[in-house]
């Protein structure tokens, strides 16, 4: 079964060529020309990977990213001509998975979007087991965050990366290292989507415990920290 992409772009001229260089690389390929076809194209279309614009018409690439994320982790590369760092920052707040600056090259286009599809394809695969410390249970194999007994919904990436680091805790990991062990070597962001992804968690791990914390080593990277009773 073919891997279907949703492009969301109000430009038709970038539809359709995205639209028909990725149906010829093997892909199922629909569009929508604003944000609000967007968001009802992904409900039922239910594709793999969205490609979208920041800039539309009725809801812009922000909001339909936001809309997404309420229902569904499935991966989203925005596509822009905005490529200041405020605005990749913000993508990846609101859980953008990466980004493609216009004008792009298909090619680049393609890496980006096999890239992004196998690092969300690891947990099919997993075997990890869960990680218990006080107050937190973390099963990369069911993808799962509990706080307290209660689950709490996490993106893909954020989900391996705090498992990664209370897997190894106690142990110093550079933005580099992080990227190269949780997002993988054919990554092709940079450290500062380490940084965007380590706030997010700790808005979510806030109050949970006194015995552990995620923490920074300025000039340096970061940790899971278990302090000492």
């Amino acid at each position: 079964m073919a891997t279907k992409i949703l492009c969301v772009d109000d430009d038709s001229n970038i539809c359709e060529l995205l639209s028909m260089y990725l149906t010829k690389e093997g892909y199922e390929v629909r569009t929508a020309g604003d944000g609000q076809e967007g968001v009802a194209l992904f409900r039922s279309y239910e594709p793999d990977l969205v490609l979208l614009d920041i800039m539309m018409p009725r809801m812009d690439g922000w909001e339909v990213c936001k809309e997404i994320r309420t229902f569904s982790s499935k991966p989203i590369i925005m596509v822009t001509a905005k490529g200041e760092t405020i605005d990749k920052v913000l993508g990846l707040e609101l859980g953008a998975d990466d980004f493609i600056v216009k004008p792009f090259d298909m090619k680049e286009v393609c890496a980006r979007i096999k890239a992004v599809l196998r690092r969300y394809a690891k947990h099919d695969n997993t075997d990890g087991e869960a990680i218990r410390f006080d107050n937190i249970e973390i099963s990369e194999q069911k993808y799962e965050l509990k706080i307290k007994g209660k689950a709490v919904d996490l993106p893909p990436k954020e989900l391996e990366l705090i498992y990664f680091l209370a897997s190894n805790y106690n142990r110093v990991f550079t933005r580099d290292q992080l990227l190269d062990k949780v997002w993988g070597f054919d990554y092709l962001g940079d450290s500062r989507t380490v940084d965007v992804h380590i706030k997010r968690l700790r808005e979510k791990l806030e109050g949970a415990s006194d015995k552990w914390v995620l923490k920074t080593i300025w000039g340096v990277g970061y940790k899971f920290e278990v302090l000492e009773d």
